[in-house]
């Protein structure tokens, strides 16, 4: 009896097990352009379902060779095919479309919310809101790309040309600090910057060259290690474009924008021209020129190299910071300025060298190094005659550098017969920065050097490893990882005595859960350390003490689905730094802060109210203290506690496109104690665009309701001429009036 039971639960399962094993697989491609579409969902009729690599690779354990998959991603239009020879879904099957080893092509059209499903990822539901944003809002600048992410806002104060003021997570940034930023891979973040750690200038970006953006909040990701404090945020170009393109556009203030794009076979040459003069009465003459190519080998059927290789640079004139005291008082106008002979210039060339090889064992090996060579210099006068009541407080910073560097990557899936998943990635990186200069200066009529307060040559150069392990199982997703970063830092003080190296280790574990509960709800939990970034000049002067301070992250939250055309992502997050640094840039010094803790909320929800008309809303709350200080005098200087962005965009079938959007921060402490406030603001956007096949015409108006705001603000203390003593207080610099700019394409 027992025999004969167990010999028919044999035959009866056995081939159903059979059938579960049959795994299909294949590449997800856009239909014009054959790029790999990563983060696609491809599922089977029985529920399952897998996530495409940044390869665009799958694999997927299917009921059997009559079973069908549907293949999604935001901005395409759904597809339906075979998973093996034959199936029995009529629909798939009509044009003999295979699933197995097929490249499957997904061909463009507007975004269909209600094709979004929430799957077993770690990060899909971000990828979700990026891919969703960026189809549907214009952007028009590399800072319109960085506004695109969740609770980011910036801060221009020094012309045009300098890199952006980055808030985020309740961080006062820097122009960088806490953010790490990429574009191809490669990192945007400078070391031991003169003007900041971690200044990360995006404008050698050209935006309609960002095939797609990726972004993570807090330190949870093997992946990413110096400057991940409050998150990353990476964009990727296109390898290859769809159609060749001349724009040009053109407002008040002598705005002028040249834009052309050239397709070739195997890559395509981009270049970029702007000028603006700005509101300000002392114009500033903003130029800057970008140049951008990329070209792809196959060097094997398994095999690709691309080259990507970009220069700019750019050169402007600032008013600066100005004092509140200066507007209110009538000495100057709110766009006017005390010194002039503040502004700058910069520049970068970099080569990207890219090399993807698929194994025949399964794995996938990926090679990058890069090369880039930078300058920067700049004229600013923050205080006036706080110092210096003769001949002024004007500094001059200079920097010039070169970089390299190189990260390895090998990536593999594997499907165990039982039910489960596992996406194996082992990873190794290393860079290095040789100074050819880094000095700061006390000047007058810009180049007329007073006192030099530092000048030297910082030396930095950094490995990592790491590894990173997804199991997914029925409804559970664990990802567990750990990063190892080793960095040195050297200086050599021209005007002071030398100093030795310092070296400095960190390991910093990541873990991971999800919980999908069906293809509408997933509830979510990410733990793990990182630390904040530090300048060599500090960490020699300060004979190595708090090199790399930990922080210590959790964010517990929710991606969720109420309705059809409904998305929202909600976390409750908190962030603890052993130390924090605050950079003082007219000393050239970074000081320590103490410890700190952020707790926060966030909100993000996209809706698709009709075909044509989507509604986007981000709301983000952080309370942000220094636990070493007494209460009251507490805050951290320039922590948003609230924000908002919001809008609609519509989309016809005609080519009419465009939105309306806004943006708010509130009052925010300026200083530690909050007797001084940066003032809040809320400032609305409106864009229009008529696209045909081969042409295009578009209307961008900055603050529509012409909103009298600040874009950057700081506690500063400052002397006028004139003034007996110097004054602590707020200097700030202007936001952009109402400004309206029109555009004008043609494709080719």
């Amino acid at each position: 009896m027992n025999k004969f039971l167990v010999s028919t639960i044999l035959l009866t399962v056995g081939p159903l097990l059979l059938i579960a094993q049959t795994t299909v697989h294949g590449r997800v491609v856009d239909r014009e352009t054959r790029e790999p579409l990563e983060f696609a969902v491809v599922r089977d009729r029985a529920g399952g379902s897998a996530l495409t690599d940044h390869e665009g690779r799958f694999r997927l354990p299917v009921r059997g060779r009559g079973d069908s998959l549907e293949v999604s991603y935001v901005g395409y239009a759904v597809l339906c095919v075979c998973a093996g020879q034959c199936c029995d879904d009529p629909a798939c099957c009509r044009d003999g479309v295979c699933g197995r080893g097929m490249e499957l092509m997904l061909g463009r059209r507007s975004v269909d919310l209600g094709a979004v499903t929430i799957v077993p990822s770690p990060n899909a539901s971000f990828h979700t809101i990026s891919q969703a944003d960026l189809s549907l809002r214009p952007v028009n600048s590399a800072q319109d790309l960085m506004r695109l992410v969740p609770g980011l806002f910036l801060g221009q104060h020094q012309g045009g040309g300098l890199a952006e003021h980055i808030f985020y997570r309740g961080f006062d940034a820097d122009h960088g600090t806490d953010v790490n930023v990429s574009v191809d891979g490669m990192p945007v973040n400078l070391v031991s910057h003169i003007h900041g750690q971690g200044f990360a200038d995006l404008h050698f970006l050209i935006p309609e060259l960002v095939s797609k953006y990726d972004y993570g909040k807090g330190p949870y990701y093997a992946g990413y290690g110096d400057f991940t404090t409050a998150g990353y945020v990476g964009f990727r170009t296109f390898d290859v474009l769809d159609r060749s393109e001349v724009k040009l556009e053109g407002g008040p203030f002598n705005t002028g924008r040249v834009l052309a794009k050239i397709k070739a076979d195997r890559g395509y040459l981009a270049g970029e021209a702007v000028y603006s003069d700005g509101p300000f009465e002392w114009a500033q003459h903003m130029r800057r020129f970008n140049l951008f190519g990329k070209y792809n080998f196959k060097l094997s059927s398994r095999t690709r190299l691309t080259a990507t290789f970009s220069g700019f640079e750019s050169r402007w004139r600032s008013s600066g910071e100005i004092p509140e005291r200066a507007v209110e008082d009538g000495v100057i106008g709110r766009f006017g300025y005390i010194d002039s002979a503040q502004g700058g210039n910069t520049g970068r060339e970099s080569v990207i060298l890219r090399l993807r090889t698929e194994m025949r064992s399964g794995w996938l090996l990926e090679n990058q190094a890069w090369y880039a060579h930078y300058y920067f210099g700049l004229h600013y006068d923050p205080t006036f005659f706080a110092d210096d009541s003769i001949n002024g407080d004007q500094l001059r910073q200079r920097e010039r550098r070169d970089l390299a560097g190189y990260a390895g990557r090998l990536t593999r899936h594997d499907y165990f017969s039982g039910g489960g998943d596992l996406l194996s990635a082992v990873g190794i990186g290393a860079q290095d920065n040789w100074f050819g200069l880094s000095d700061l200066s006390h000047t007058v009529r810009q180049d007329v050097v007073l006192d030099t307060l530092q000048s030297g040559k910082p030396r930095e150069y950094a490995l990592n490893a790491w590894a990173d392990e997804n199991y997914h199982f029925g409804r559970w997703l664990v990802n567990a990882g750990a990063r190892l970063d080793w960095l040195h830092f050297g200086y050599r003080d021209i005007v002071g005595s030398a100093q030795p190296g310092r070296a400095k280790a960190i390991v910093s574990p990541k873990l991971n859960l999800s919980y999908t509960h069906s293809r509408s709800l997933q509830v979510y939990l990410k733990m793990g350390k990182g630390f904040h970034s530090n300048d060599a000049r500090v960490v020699v002067a300060n004979r190595g003490l708090d090199v790399l301070p930990a922080a210590y992250g959790m964010d517990l939250g929710v991606n969720w689905k109420p309705a059809p055309r409904l998305i929202v992502n909600a976390v409750v997050w908190t962030l603890y730094l052993q130390q924090e640094f605050v950079y003082d840039a007219d000393e050239g010094t970074m000081e320590p802060g103490g410890r700190t803790r952020r707790q926060g909320v966030d909100l993000s929800a996209r809706y698709q109210l009709t075909p044509w008309l989507f509604a986007n809303l981000d709301i983000n709350y952080c309370r942000a203290r220094g636990l070493d200080a007494v209460k009251g005098q507490d805050y951290l200087p320039l922590a948003v506690p609230l924000s908002s962005t919001g809008g609609l965009d519509f989309r016809l079938r005609n080519g009419i496109s465009g939105g309306l959007s806004y943006r708010y921060m509130k009052d925010r402490p300026a200083n530690a104690d909050n007797s001084l406030v940066a003032q809040g603001y809320f400032v609305t956007d409106l864009t229009a665009n008529y696209i045909r096949s081969k042409w295009e015409v578009g209307l961008e108006v900055q603050n529509l309701l012409d909103t009298r705001w600040r874009e950057a603000q700081f506690e500063t203390t400052s002397r006028m001429r004139g003034e007996r003593q110097a004054v602590d207080g707020i200097s700030y610099t202007p936001g952009m009036p109402l400004f309206g700019k029109v555009k004008f394409g043609v494709f080719f």
